[in-house]
């Protein structure tokens, strides 16, 4: 059983129940920002589900210099801080550089390492000292039974507040597959472990200048990981995907979280008991 990490006013992990981080890949707008979060805490109010606003406020990991990134830091945290208190909503986004993590970490209840930085050391250190909680996304590149090294680095700079993010393994060029035996297996480190059922399906830098996705398969990847037994869900939703400024093609529908989730829920009834 992994360890309870506590969020603002939410529990992670242990013998709590799943929890869902959800947003739009990308702040677009202040407006799309809070339509989607008020759609997204009515789904999991009604759910009862434990519930994490995941936006970016920049995406500097883009495949094309010329592509969307969101609002900036100073635009974006001031919409994500807006959708906290508006919602009384936790809230997460990834960052990437030591100069924004100051920023960051006075907005965000969890601070996001991006798959790419998970061994950048010093990275890792800075955001670790802010105490903030730290959602590890385990690189493409990493076997999962490498994530201890990046938790020893959290760890030792004296945070112990930490979550683990299964998103895929490189699979051949442009393309990730899925090994559910990462969950358990990153479990055994004592952390709640989340898959992220949206990222897993990219095909990064599928599309030439930015990624590709399939996201017909995110249902039957977010079923086998509850299965698995993850302690939380990680999903990318947009109200109109096909015009999603970023990761649309890999994002989910917002009209079809609902019955997604509800079919979580039951097999995680089922796996508990």
């Amino acid at each position: 059983m992994t360890k309870e990490i506590r969020v603002s006013n939410i529990k992670l992990g242990a013998n709590n129940p799943l929890f869902l981080i959800a947003g739009p890949c990308v702040i677009e707008s202040e407006e799309s920002s809070l339509r989607h979060a008020k759609a997204l805490v009515d789904i999991t109010k009604k759910l009862k589900i434990p519930f994490i606003f995941k936006s970016s406020y920049d995406k500097a990991n883009r495949s094309a210099g010329d592509s969307y990134r969101g609002q900036g830091l100073v635009k974006g945290l001031a919409i994500l801080k807006k959708v906290k208190e508006e919602f009384n909503a936790p809230v997460l986004s990834d960052v990437h550089c030591k100069a924004e993590i100051e920023a960051a970490a006075e907005v965000l209840d969890i601070i996001q390492i991006p798959a790419f930085l998970c061994r950048q050391t010093d990275f890792i250190i800075a955001c670790a000292k802010t105490k903030r909680t730290v959602n590890i996304k385990k690189g493409q590149f990493l076997a999962p039974w490498d994530i201890s090294n990046v938790i020893n680095k959290v760890e030792k700079a004296g945070n112990s507040k930490i979550l683990i993010t299964e998103r895929g393994a490189s699979f051949g060029y442009n393309n990730l597959v899925s090994d559910m035996r990462s969950i358990p297996i990153m479990q055994d480190f004592g952390y709640p472990v989340i898959y992220d059922a949206t990222h897993s399906v990219q095909l990064p830098g599928g599309d030439g200048k930015s990624s590709g996705g399939e996201r017909q398969f995110v249902p039957v990847l977010s079923r086998a990981a509850v299965a698995a037994g993850c302690d939380g869900l990680f999903i990318e939703v947009h109200e109109n995907p096909s015009r999603a400024l970023c990761d649309g093609p890999n994002s989910i529908a917002l009209k079809d979280l609902e019955d997604l989730l509800r079919q979580v829920i039951g097999i995680r009834k089922v796996i508990r008991n």
